[in-house]
Parts: C-alpha cells; structure tokens; sequence
C-alpha cells in the first residue's frame, strides 16, 4: 500500500500552490469584510488551466480523476483561502460531471469548454426550503408548454452558491407530479440552462460566514428552457445527480482537512512565537496536547478521505468510505478551527488573526451538503446492519 502521492499529483499541488501564494491571508481577509467577490483568483485559476482538471483531453481538460481534483482543493483551503476560494470555482469545475456523464456529445460540444475557460459561470439549484435534504420532495417543476415548445420552470430554491454572478444554472425540477410517479425518486429532470433574470428573482441571503462568496434564494416564475437544455432522458434527474453525491462528500472531505490544516499552522506559529511568564506558550504541555490531537485527527480523516477518492476513480462503490471520510474531516477541521482560536486566547476573537475566519467557514462544511446525523445513519445502516431510520 503505497501512501505518497504520485507525481502528477503533486504537480496538481505544486501548481496550485503557486497560485495560492499570489492571494494571501490579507486578501481573504479583505473579500470577507467587504462581501468582494475573489474574480481575480477564480480567474488566475482558470488561467492555470485547472478547471478542466477532471475534465476529457478531448474537450481540452487534463482528463485526471476525483483524488487529483481533491488534492487541488484540499490546497486551495490550506493556503487560508478557505470556503471564500473552494466555492468560488467549485461549481465550473466539479459540476460539470453530470453533463460529462449524462449529457449528448451536442451538449458537451455547446458547454463544457465555456465553464472551463470561465465563459460561462453556473449556479447549481438543487436545495428548496420546504424539502431540506429530501430531495423526491421538492416542489419546483417545469411543465412542457406544446405552444411556446419550451419547459416553464416555476418554483424557489435556497442556499444556491454564485447566483449572483451566474449567468448559467443546473437546475433540478420536477416535470411529472410526484403523485402520478411509482417512486418519489422519479419524474425529477435535470436542467442546464440560462439564467434570464427577466424570469428568475435571485435573493442574497446575509449569513455567518464566507461572506466573499453569495448564498441565495431563487425564485423561478415561468423561466422559458428548450428541450435541447434537458440533460439525459426526463424523469432521470435524480438519478443523474445522485451518481455524483459521492464525490461530492469526498470534496468537502478534503476541504475540511485543509481548512484545519491552516487552522494548526497558524496555532503553531502563534504558540512559538507567544511568550508568556518568560516562556513561549507551545512550552505548555496544555497547548500542545490539544494540537497534537488535531494533527492525528487531520491525518486520519486525511486517509480515509483519499480511500474513498481512490475507490470512486477506480469504479469501486465508495459510499460508506465517503461519507466516513465526510464526518471525520468536518469533526476534525472544526476541532482544529476551534482549537487554534483558543490558542491564540482573546487574540483568536480578532479578525487580524484569522482564525476566526476559519471557523465560521468551516461550519458550513458542518451541516451541508448533508448534516452529520444522516451521514451516521447512511453508515449504520450500510455498514453495520442497522434497519433504515430516516
């Protein structure tokens, strides 16, 4: 079994890194207070070539699976750009998959090049505020209209990241009514469209944290979308996205990791550097224990995180390992968050020092995309045997 990261991937991690060097702290720091959108790195990004890094060679991507991906945006959070730099290309580039999976190669053609090269920025509108994380319950729909030849899409969402600036959506609706399916799960149909704001009411909601990057209410009314614009075959959404939910928790997995990451290094430097009753602080076994338990944590959550990126790019089922690798990071990086704060005492409260920062953009990865309690039970059930509780 062989733990290092091979050389591809650490060219992934060098490159990136480079790029997270032009964009400090200060910078982050600076989009936070005033609610700035980062373009110039989403941008630099891009121009890096990265956001085709899981992409097909033939649509000009790097054609790299999910573990490389992964490590990119572990490094991306580890640099202390956090959520506010994860987020801010997360959707052009990990997206994509479904329209690489399930879309024609027409499709394909018209759209995969243009979130590559950041033409196109899309929001991604799954989440609704009456169904939460019951998705065969959400409420939006989009009826065939035999005269205008389009689907109308009406309905809300909620917590859709970028809408702001997008002028592309992903956008899951409901074409057949839930009552008239044999499943909840079918008459779901997946989306990729324009977003005409003649039709389309986007709301920014004022939240926690990582502020540098919009969270929005969507309010569909009768948004006009072609036939040519429905990924796959209607009625299929669900299923489509659902083959992607996987790698998305390793995502965040690897986020968490990184975000702690900083988290530590920052502690660290603060409790070598901090010197009190003539003696640095890191001295205190107090200070250290506490660290060194973060550490471990990380690393194991780490591991677990790249088993499940290995499994899902080697065609393995990997739910049970995704969603492992999901609730450890979080748990860990929240600790380490929490930790460094403490560490640097009433200093951790100041926004000069970052840590603060951290934590409250690391909670997000704490409750979405799927709380901890439902993660357990996925587990529960899957692994060990338990009856189904939800």
């Amino acid at each position: 079994m062989d733990f290092e990261l091979n050389e591809t991937q650490l060219a992934v991690v060098d490159g990136i890194n480079k790029i997270c060097a032009d964009f400090p702290d200060s910078y982050w720091l600076e989009k936070d207070n005033k609610h700035e959108f980062p373009h110039d790195f989403a941008q630099a990004v891009c121009d890096g070539g990265y956001f085709g890094i899981m992409m097909p060679e033939e649509y000009g991507g790097a054609g790299l699976g999910y573990t490389e991906a992964a490590l990119m945006m572990q490094a991306i959070a580890e640099s202390g750009a956090c959520m506010a730099g994860c987020t801010s290309i997360h959707v052009n580039i990990f997206m994509p998959g479904a329209i690489r999976k399930h879309a024609s190669p027409e499709q394909k053609e018209r759209w995969i090049s243009r979130l590559m090269t950041l033409q196109d920025r899309a929001a991604f509108c799954v989440t609704e505020p009456g169904a939460g994380i019951d998705t065969t319950h959400i409420t939006t729909r989009a009826e065939w209209n035999a005269e205008r030849q389009r689907y109308l899409i009406s309905g809300q969402k909620v917590w859709i990241s970028v809408a702001q600036q997008a002028n592309k959506i992903m956008v899951l609706a409901r074409t057949t009514p839930l009552e008239k399916t044999s499943r909840p799960a079918d008459g779901l149909s997946l989306f990729y469209t324009d977003l005409d704001r003649d039709y389309v009411d986007v709301q920014l909601i004022d939240k926690m944290g990582r502020h540098a990057v919009d969270s929005n209410a969507v309010f569909f009314d009768g948004l006009p979308v072609r036939k040519e614009d429905l990924i796959g075959e209607e009625g299929r959404g669900l299923e489509y996205l659902f083959s992607s939910l996987n790698a998305e928790r390793i995502l965040a997995a690897a986020e968490c990791v990184g975000m702690g990451r900083a988290a530590l290094r920052r502690a660290s430097d603060y409790a070598r550097e901090r010197v009190v009753f003539d003696r640095p602080i890191g001295k205190n076994q107090a200070i250290q224990h506490p660290l060194a338990a973060n550490w471990c944590q990380l690393e194991a959550a780490n591991l677990m995180m790249l088993k499940a990126a290995w499994l899902y790019d080697n065609g393995k089922s990997c739910g049970v390992e995704a969603n492992a690798a999901k609730w450890l990071a979080a748990e860990a990086g929240f600790d380490a968050c929490q930790q460094a704060i403490m560490t640097h005492g009433g200093m951790g409260y100041a926004k000069e020092y970052h840590v603060e920062r951290y934590l409250r953009e690391l909670q997000i990865l704490r409750i979405g995309p799927i709380p901890p309690p439902l993660m357990l039970s996925f587990i529960a059930e899957r692994q060990l045997g338990m009856p189904k509780s939800y």
